[in-house]
């Protein structure tokens, strides 16, 4: 079932949230948790083939946060073959446990956007205390797990009810055997490809909101970039469809356009994506009625169209500074690299302002973002940058909202646009 060479990676992680234990003392309240975990692992090394020494599963089982080092963590976030959300109304609220489900999701989001195998159904989450949907991050309830399936009184009461209730003692023992079994099928037919570990794992975004409510916050996508139709001579179609949001500049090691896997990682991070076309819907970005924090996304071959060059100059003045700029410069392309290909000093030249103000959440972002990995890595900074300067600044009401000249949208062709 497993290579030999990946028996210490664990087939399951068991993400939780502890719950601290009581002023007047006693047992330690997740010992129970410890109890969950060792019936999965001795079941799931009946179920398998898995070798004497392998790890079934991994649970941290440090006395406080940050005991266990983040490396341990992130290395096992990113070997497991299946992540086991243990739901509690605590775990939703954990910046630690949202965390642990970004890190994996990123996982599945890298296989989907390599154009591998569908990895969505690696997540398998489990009941420690039952919690209404609307307790839940929009994450969490997209899911739509049927609970039911482990047992009634499992679903209603959870794991912690069924080991608190004596009589319910088989039904606590169906439920672990039912999951162990869920973990191993799901190991089995979803084919998850191993992610790395974060060097700053502390870092990352967690999964759910720090004040989650439905509907998910709103987070705007916005792409400039050329179409097959307006190539620059010489300007391979390659990586262009027929939309700007069609634009794929990490191709082939991508096999969708940017916009959707950044919407995926955005998406990830608990907001509501909206796409915007930006050359076509410019003055979206910064009325008042759209208001919400936004990046645009910049093909540099953009600035061989001198209408797309005069709506980035204008931009450049009015924009507010939620938007947050990034510039993806596929190392692998060698006409972004050539003589004749724009450069940094050009952008830098047409939008000073803003790639000022991008750098500041990160300078990878607007100095050029070589690689689909390096993508994936500035992606959170920056929208985490874009919602808290939005944060900020929505409080000031007096905040100016000038229109910007943008293209005619009654113009038949795209030669036809206004400057």
């Amino acid at each position: 079932m497993q290579d030999k060479g990946s028996d210490q990676k664990p087939l399951f992680f068991l993400s939780y949230a502890r719950s601290p234990q009581a002023d007047s003392g006693g047992a330690d309240p997740n010992s129970w948790v410890k109890k969950l975990y060792d019936g999965l692992c001795e079941h799931i090394m009946q179920l398998t083939d898995l070798p004497r020494g392998a790890k079934a599963g991994f649970l941290d089982q440090g006395v406080a946060i940050g005991t266990r080092s983040a490396e341990q963590l992130s290395a096992n976030v990113a070997g497991c073959r299946v992540f086991v959300p243990l739901y509690s109304p605590r775990y939703f609220v954990s910046e630690q446990c949202g965390r642990e489900w970004w890190a994996f999701s990123q996982r599945q989001i890298n296989q989907r956007v390599r154009g591998g195998t569908s990895a969505t159904g690696a997540i398998v989450p489990a009941l420690w205390v039952p919690v209404e949907p609307t307790q839940m991050p929009q994450v969490a309830r997209d899911l739509q797990f049927n609970h039911a399936a482990f047992g009634e009184h499992y679903a209603e009461e959870g794991f912690y009810g069924l080991t608190k209730l004596r009589y319910f003692r088989e039904d606590y023992e169906r439920a672990v055997y039912l999951l162990a079994k869920q973990i191993v099928r799901v190991a089995d037919e979803v084919a998850l490809e191993e992610g790395h570990a974060y060097s700053d794992y502390e870092s990352l975004p967690s999964a759910f909101p720090s004040n989650f409510w439905p509907p998910a916050p709103k987070f705007d996508v916005s792409i400039i970039a050329c179409t097959r139709s307006d190539l620059p001579p010489g300007r391979t179609p390659v990586y262009y469809g027929d939309r700007s949001r069609d634009w794929n500049p990490y191709h082939p090691a991508s096999t969708m356009p940017l916009g959707n896997h950044a919407a995926d990682v955005i998406r990830a991070m608990d907001y509501d994506v909206r796409f915007r076309d930006f050359d076509l819907d410019a003055d979206n970005t910064v009325r008042p009625g759209a208001r919400a924090p936004g990046i645009l996304l910049v093909d540099p071959w953009v600035l061989r169209n001198p209408t797309h060059r005069a709506l980035l100059s204008q931009l450049d003045e009015v924009a507010p500074p939620w938007l947050t700029v990034v510039v993806p410069w596929n190392r692998q392309d060698p006409g972004s690299h050539a003589d004749k290909g724009p450069t940094l000093a050009e952008l830098e030249a047409v939008m000073p302002r803003l790639l000022r103000l991008s750098r500041s959440s990160s300078r990878t972002a607007v100095g050029g973002v070589a690689t689909l990995e390096a993508l994936h890595e500035v992606l959170p900074r920056v929208v985490r940058h874009a919602v808290e300067e939005f944060t900020g600044s929505i409080q000031n009401s007096s905040y100016p909202f000038p229109r910007l000249r943008g293209p005619d949208p009654n113009a038949e062709a795209h030669g036809d646009r206004a400057t």
